[in-house]
């Protein structure tokens, strides 16, 4: 009897996923535990296994479709087996087999004609709240089955044969990450009355320790780690920038969990560095490099992706200055780091040239006044302007 393989819940919440790339083609044989098919989810591209081996006798969805976790990914069974079309999880993919119900009705209350379409739950979702009803719709996907860009279409009054080119533009289809990140920002946004204040670091001292120190480890040291280290004890002594406001009540955190914003093609990412007090500068900067590197390659975990408790984003390595950025739900505060730049500065009483870094500080006026921001981020810039002391703990 073949395998129905329903799409797991594979961490933190999941509800729905893309997917990305199927590894193994209907008809292909597949053994268990081998490499399946990739997923997209809300924070990462996931490799699923196998449940078992066999031979793939049905995909739930194409490339570039959304399931809902509980649909039918993949069906699996012997070779030569079918998988029937009056049991398609064309129906399948709606997270349960065709239902009869009563007369003139189908799933969900739908009415017959639209249930027996072919159609992914986040594409009928998008029928009704457009008001088009999917009997009417042709759909061109696999099998028939109707796609986002049929409903648009339709949305549009028009049939993908007959357009030349879309009505109104070209419409690109958000991916699950860009479609997180406008979630979890607006959120962020409507909840959080956002302040933000600004600083100019002379970075002369800090520059000149960060050469001194990839001279003697032999390996360049991110200024990302640098500022880590001069926050420690800042946020130490200014517990309610490294806190959680929970209704009434303030989470002042026992560890420094900072996430580290990474810049992706798919949109940004912010990995979070554990306990971070506990880590040497060296070891600092080895774990931001590597989750660099893995959110560039989409395959950091989905553990690897929460429970920050302040958040630190380096747009000087892209070039810029300042920013007013948006505090991420469940902290207190973000600083972002600026390019440093040779700037005139006045030196007892003299103007010369400096390499001068801004810093950019948000954070919840709910918790946090603007007073407290500004003596927070004097002795953070005191910190970077002298590091020695620092970087001797």
């Amino acid at each position: 009897m073949p395998y129905v393989f329903e799409l797991p819940d594979i961490g933190d919440g999941l509800t729905e996923a893309d997917i990305v790339r199927w590894h193994v083609p209907v008809g292909g044989p597949v053994e268990a535990d081998h490499v399946l098919v990739e997923v997209e989810t809300a924070k990462a591209v996931v490799e699923i296994p196998a449940p078992a081996g066999g031979t793939v006798l049905h995909h739930g969805a194409q490339e570039g479709e959304t399931l809902a976790v509980g649909a039918v990914l993949a069906v699996i069974g012997r070779a030569g087996e079918v998988w029937p079309d009056g049991d398609q999880p064309g129906d399948a993919a709606t997270g349960s087999r065709r239902s009869t119900g009563p007369a003139g009705r189908g799933p969900a209350g739908q009415p017959a004609e639209e249930a027996s379409v072919k159609a992914l739950p986040v594409v009928r979702r998008l029928a009704r709240e457009h008001g088009i009803d999917l009997s009417s719709v042709r759909g061109t996907g696999p099998g028939g089955r109707i796609t986002r860009d049929d409903v648009m279409a339709a949305v549009d009054g028009v049939t993908r044969e007959d357009a030349v080119a879309p009505a109104t533009g070209e419409r690109v289809r958000l991916s699950m990450l860009r479609r997180t990140i406008a979630g979890n920002m607006t959120a962020s946004w409507l909840e959080i009355p956002h302040v933000t204040v600004f600083h100019d670091v002379d970075a002369t001292r800090l520059l000149a320790a960060r050469r001194a120190l990839a001279a003697r480890h032999g390996r360049s040291i991110s200024m990302e780690a640098l500022v880590i280290k001069a926050l420690v004890p800042v946020l130490d002594e200014f517990r309610v920038f490294n806190a959680t406001l929970e209704g009434d009540e303030l989470l002042l955190h026992p560890s420094l969990d900072v996430g580290i914003a990474v810049d992706t093609d798919e949109g940004l990412l912010v990995p979070v560095i554990r306990r971070s007090e506990e880590l040497s500068l060296i070891e600092l900067a080895a774990t931001i490099a590597d989750l660099g590197v893995r959110g560039k390659a989409r395959s950091l975990r989905p553990d690897d992706l929460t429970g920050a408790t302040f958040t630190l984003s380096n747009i000087g390595a892209l070039g810029g200055a300042r920013g007013t950025p948006i505090i991420p739900k469940g902290t207190t505060s973000i600083l972002v780091i600026g390019r440093a730049a040779d700037t005139p500065v006045v030196r007892d009483g003299a103007v010369t040239v400096a390499p001068v870094m801004p810093l950019s500080l948000g954070f919840d006026h709910r918790v946090i006044d603007g007073g407290l921001g500004q003596r927070f981020l004097n002795r953070l810039v005191e910190n970077l302007e002298e590091p020695a002391p620092f970087l001797a703990d």
